[in-house]
């Protein structure tokens, strides 16, 4: 199955997606307000480059998916715009940054009877899946509880331009860390209830927190903790889940959730997993892993194939929502 795809902000992340989208079809429309940022990318992938949304959207009508790529407080409303020229959307994450806004995306989705997927490409490590696997076959029993802990660096010259504003960034558990919130949730089911606490200790600059504490009640009954912080000295340290149950201990770790690093489980003696993708580099810092080759196979069955697992808007919200009331009990 051969598409048409565009894009709609030319930044780092872009061209993840336009390598993959060319695996997969064209990429024929590009867009971003800075007209160097999409001229630079239309030369290198053979497509159009557009400097206004609307425009693009009037005339790129033959166009099969449009990935947002753009600053987080923008996602929703250009997402909107999108499936109401008829085009389904994969957004970056987060979803948005409000959960009114994600409801009105869906809601958008459903009128144009267009498809709106979030990336969450995390899901895809190998550790990941083999933890997703062991919960969803019953291996580990009943759970009791997790620990999940967020050790990343990012410097003050990290925090240019949208970054570290309230309106387009949002806050650290959005921009950094929802990868790590949408695994608790796809993983461990609703969070029930939570408590937290946070400070910004060294980047005087941004509108909110680099460090927190989080406490979760789940609605299974586990309980768990959430630490996190962007003030790993020089170099991310840690990104790691752990799960304590009734039949197993799980730790998957590394910087990026891309180790196996603890795994005794009743009727598992050995562990052989693949190796995973390395880390998307953005010179002086390091982002999530870069299964975006994933996302897009996977991408491509769940366009035509409704029962095909993907993530959805609907997880993309849920995601939006427990940061929500962990920011709200701030």
């Amino acid at each position: 199955m051969k598409l048409s795809f565009a894009i709609i902000g030319c930044g780092r992340i872009a061209k993840r997606h336009a390598e993959q989208m060319i695996k997969h079809g064209s990429l024929v429309a590009v867009c971003d307000t800075i007209p160097e940022k999409a001229d630079e990318m239309a030369a290198l992938f053979g497509a159009k480059a557009y400097y206004d949304i609307e425009a693009m959207l009037q005339l790129e009508t033959g166009v099969d998916l449009i990935a947002i790529c753009t600053p987080n407080g923008l996602h929703a409303s250009q997402s909107i715009k999108a499936l109401e020229a008829g085009h389904h959307i994969l957004c970056e994450k987060p979803l948005c940054i409000a959960a009114e806004d994600g409801k009105k995306m869906i809601a958008a989705a459903e009128r144009s009877v267009k498809k709106l997927f979030v990336v969450k490409q995390n899901r895809y490590n190998p550790p990941v899946a083999f933890l997703k696997d062991l919960l969803v076959n019953g291996k580990l029993g009943k759970i009791y509880s997790f620990q999940i802990n967020c050790f990343w660096n990012r410097p003050e010259a990290y925090y240019t331009d949208w970054r570290g504003s309230k309106d387009l960034d949002g806050g650290t558990l959005f921009t950094q860390f929802s990868h790590f919130i949408d695994l608790l949730y796809w993983l461990l089911g609703d969070v029930a209830a939570v408590q937290s606490i946070s400070q910004n200790f060294a980047h005087p600059a941004i509108a909110f927190e680099d460090s927190g504490i989080v406490a979760f009640e789940m609605q299974s009954g586990a309980i768990g903790s959430l630490n996190y912080t962007v003030n790993s000295f020089e170099n991310n340290m840690e990104g790691s889940f752990t799960v304590f149950a009734e039949k197993g201990t799980v730790k998957i770790g590394g910087q990026y959730l891309n180790e196996l690093e603890y795994c005794n489980v009743a009727g598992i003696e050995k562990t052989d997993l693949p190796t995973g993708n390395p880390a998307n580099g953005y010179g002086f810092y390091s982002g999530s892993m870069s299964n975006h080759d994933k996302v897009y196979e996977n991408l491509v069955i769940a366009l035509s194939d409704d029962t095909h697992e993907f993530a959805s808007a609907e997880e993309g919200l849920k995601t939006v929502e427990i940061i929500e009331k962990i920011y709200n009990t701030l």
